[in-house]
């Protein structure tokens, strides 16, 4: 778990919703919390004041991707960030991961007076993120999404990791939006179709009802720019003045691309504007 530091500090506080400090470093104060009673259901907590911002870190659904450095970073900058882990595709599969944002979400507005915090997601983190703000009235629950290199059509990670030319990072996406569906599109029925569907969040779209979306990729991306492309499509069909899509040059993917000076101001603009 990459949150190997707060295990110590927090244990026997987080069910019961109470909190511990564990930076004695100068920086932003840290905290621990838990959203919900499964292990993964915890939040930890950058700074003490200024708008609220959610976390969903990327890893294939699988991993438990470290944030920490770049929480510091934007709680340093006014933000009060909430780095929120969700349940994982070894855990539970489709839509438990929409579930676990969605409640995080609701907890984080509760603790700042029920005001909406804004979401930033990473990779498949990024999925997760695109589908809490466009599933039903997603903006009655997040100010914006901002993702960097968001899986946003997941079958389409499973069709291009069958490609010949598929290297390693999209052939792992491949097998890893499989266990997150629990099931094969191209062999089952119905419901798995509906399932697989119901994870894009093209297919959530709805325009004026759901969030500003800030959309970020690398040309080279091994998640490519036509993920968010289907979803700005559906955003504009649906009426949407408020979905950007930004694709740079190289290859940089998910947190990597808040590596370009660039990006970081513009990533850092845009949350101040929809805060």
């Amino acid at each position: 778990m990459r949150r190997a530091l707060l295990a110590l500090a927090v244990c026997g506080t987080l069910l019961s919703g109470s909190s511990v400090a564990v930076q004695a470093s100068p920086g932003p104060a840290v905290r621990g919390y838990a959203y919900g009673q499964h292990p993964r259901q915890t939040i930890t907590v950058y700074g003490t004041k200024g708008p609220a911002l959610v976390i969903l870190h990327g890893g294939f659904w699988a991993d438990d991707t470290d944030w920490s450095d770049w929480a510091r970073w934007f709680a340093e900058r006014g933000f009060r960030v909430y780095d929120a882990d969700y349940r994982l595709n070894s855990d539970a599969t489709w839509d438990a991961q929409r579930d676990d944002a969605v409640a995080a979400l609701r907890w984080v507005a509760d603790r700042n007076g029920g005001a909406r915090p804004l979401l930033l997601g990473s990779s498949a983190g990024g999925q997760i993120a695109t589908v809490a703000g466009t599933y039903g009235a997603g903006k009655s629950r997040v100010r914006g999404v901002v993702a960097l290199s968001p899986v946003a059509t997941p079958y389409r990670a499973w069709v291009d990791g069958a490609r010949a030319d598929a290297d390693r990072d999209r052939r792992r996406l491949r097998r890893e939006a499989r266990r997150l569906a629990g099931c094969d599109p191209e062999r089952q029925g119905r419901r798995c179709w509906l399932r697989w569907a119901d994870m894009a969040a093209r297919t959530h779209a709805s325009g004026e009802e759901d969030a500003p979306l800030f959309l970020l990729h690398s040309a080279d991306d091994f998640v490519p720019s036509t993920h968010s492309h289907d979803l700005s499509v559906a955003q504009s069909v649906a009426g949407s003045e408020d979905t950007r899509l930004r694709v740079v040059p190289g290859s940089a993917h998910g947190a990597k691309l808040l590596d370009d000076p660039g990006i970081r101001r513009s990533v850092l603009r845009w949350l101040r504007t929809h805060a």
